[in-house]
């Protein structure tokens, strides 16, 4: 029985870092973008 309970673990750990990687996904992309075009003003005024 204990077989079953680490298997259903297993699947909620993969199914929990799938989510979090859509969740952090848009962050990201967002923080790129920002970054972005904080250097490039930065470069730009100099």
């Amino acid at each position: 029985m204990n077989f079953v309970f680490r298997a259903i673990a297993d699947v909620l750990r993969q199914i929990g870092g799938a989510i979090a990687t859509v969740v952090t996904l848009p962050f990201r992309a967002l923080a790129r973008l920002f970054g972005g075009a904080s250097s490039s003003a930065h470069r730009g005024r100099a």
